[in-house]
């Protein structure tokens, strides 16, 4: 197997910590390898220590990252600007560059995990995310919802084709039949495999048999 193909499985008791800047930093990204965004993790082993270093990611050392942090394992309490923020395990919070953050643990053994990246750096989204979100209104039956939903795709996608088979669907259940045709007609062209998902599909059925159903081709 190539490589550049294989997953590279670390546990975080296999990660030396480094204590630095005042708490107990795992270096996750180079135990990865991982080249796509930032990512490390945080311990503290008791109550009252240091888990996230004050600081904004605008400072020299800073790579001018959005941060998420996930705790993972015990719990924190984050300062965030002038708010204090309880945070057990299962809080996952988003923080933007420019705000002030700093993070104490409040239980023994506490683990919180932080990603980060430059903002934008992970747009477009990808764009199975579109209908993924709009599943639950395809599935209450509200599929004006769903299409409003998906369209936002369409942006950055506006020639994917599971994308516009997903709209064609979407557009067939709502009684919007000339948009349905549309999007139908650009799935089966840009990958003819959507013509065997199609055969069979009863969301489908609606536009069927209307005289300008895409054709197969001759």
């Amino acid at each position: 197997m190539d490589e550049d193909l294989r997953a590279t499985v670390i546990r975080l008791d296999e990660v030396d910590s480094i204590s630095v800047a005042g708490v107990n930093w795992l270096p996750l990204r180079r135990a990865l390898g991982a080249t796509g965004f930032g990512i490390a993790a945080f311990t503290a082993a008791q109550a009252g220590e240091h888990l996230i270093e004050p600081h904004d990611e605008t400072s020299g050392g800073a790579g001018g990252h959005e941060e998420v942090y996930a705790v993972i394992a015990g719990r924190a309490r984050f300062t965030l600007g002038e708010e204090k923020l309880d945070a057990p395990a299962g809080t996952l919070l988003r923080v933007p560059v420019g705000l002030h953050r700093s993070a104490l643990a409040e239980e023994p053994n506490t683990t919180v995990l932080a990603v980060g990246g430059r903002p934008g750096a992970a747009l477009p989204p990808s764009v199975y995310e579109y209908w993924f979100v709009a599943e639950p209104a395809y599935r209450a039956g509200d599929y004006e919802r769903a299409i409003e939903i998906a369209s936002e795709g369409l942006a950055d996608y506006p020639d994917h084709p599971s994308l516009r088979y997903q709209l064609a669907c979407y557009c067939s259940l709502a009684g919007r039949g000339d948009e349905a045709i549309e999007h139908l007609g650009a799935a089966f062209a840009a990958n003819p495999q959507t013509r065997e998902w199609a055969a069979e599909d009863s969301d489908l059925d609606p536009i069927r048999d209307r005289p300008d159903y895409p054709s197969n081709p001759s």
